[in-house]
């Protein structure tokens, strides 16, 4: 029988300068919306839940980077068809030099365990071959990052552009653009501040980035997909994998505060988003997640694709 297994991994990082607020929430919250909405069990053969709260020192759920990898090695070993998988990451998101020169930005995007100072990142190309490399073709992997710079965090093949896709709205993209210029006007109302001139700096280049894609937009087939350019051949590879992601390569994800309660921008838009409509298609949630970050956050969701696969399906995991 089909069965359900998930990871879920959420990092404070406690007691450090890089510490956030909301991340074990972020887990929490994918625990409880997979057992009560997606029909995920709880069991520990089904469901393993990695966070550095300070009861999970010293053991397998501790999310240090050797755990993290031993993590993704069980989702995705011993899969039966019609198997369905899921991954979520909340914590620090960074980027380290790109050896293999592929990357436009000489950048390859990483996760950052709870130990990364003294042991590393976990870069995207290991995430790729640790998770949709080893992945049976028959299984569907779902994943879910909410850190920085995660737009290719596992490097998969194909990314959903809707600037390029006749299908999707335009008119909702020059919308977005104008929000954009609109919070900029709104930010420096009330007085100038260095940060205020900084925050406005990104609210103005995500405007320009709407409006210059309109113009000249990037490659994509009828369906909106288009080639990641990467020097391993993941095209090939036709994993029935889908990540939903905080923001592209280039931007940060905000940590932030949602009914008095921390949590992660993205983590809270995507539960929301798929509780108020659980048969939405991939490029629906992809849209209502960007719709209720754009009034307040300058991040843009992504969706990536392991395979040219149809957008308009509901999503299913």
């Amino acid at each position: 029988m089909p069965r359900k297994k998930a990871v879920i991994i959420g990092i404070n990082y406690f007691g450090t300068d890089n510490q956030l607020k909301g991340c074990i929430n972020d887990a929490f919250n994918v625990r409880e919306y997979l057992i009560q909405e997606r029909g995920f069990s709880p069991h520990p053969n089904d469901m393993v839940m990695l966070t550095d709260e300070p009861k999970n020192l010293g053991t397998p759920f501790y999310p240090t980077g050797a755990n993290l990898m031993a993590a993704f090695g069980w989702l995705v070993s011993c899969n039966n068809a019609g198997d369905s998988l899921w991954l979520s990451y909340s914590g620090h998101g960074s980027q380290v030099r790109d050896p293999d020169g592929d990357r436009e930005s000489g950048l390859d995007d990483t996760i950052c365990p709870v130990d990364f100072k003294q042991n590393g990142q976990i870069s995207s190309d290991t995430l790729h071959k640790a998770l949709v490399s080893l992945v049976s073709p028959y299984c569907r992997l779902t994943i879910l990052f909410d850190c920085c710079h995660s737009g290719s965090a596992v490097e998969l093949p194909y990314v959903f552009r809707p600037e390029a896709d006749g299908q999707v709205n335009m008119v909702n993209n020059v919308k977005q653009g104008m929000n954009l210029l609109m919070a900029t006007s709104d930010l420096l109302r009330g007085g100038f501040s260095v940060d205020k001139m900084n925050d406005a700096k990104v609210l103005l280049g995500g405007a320009k980035s709407f409006f210059h894609n309109l113009h000249h937009p990037q490659t994509a087939d009828e369906s909106g997909l288009a080639d990641e350019n990467f020097v391993e051949d993941w095209r090939n590879e036709g994993k029935d994998v889908w990540m939903f992601s905080g923001c592209a390569d280039s931007q940060t994800s905000a940590d932030t505060s949602m009914a008095g309660a921390a949590t992660g921008a993205m983590s809270w838009a995507f539960i929301n988003t798929m509780k108020n409509n659980p048969r939405q298609s991939y490029i629906q949630v992809l849209q209502s997640t960007r719709t209720q970050l754009v009034q307040k956050y300058s991040q843009i969701p992504q969706l990536s694709v392991g395979g040219k696969y149809d957008l308009n399906q509901p999503v299913s995991f």
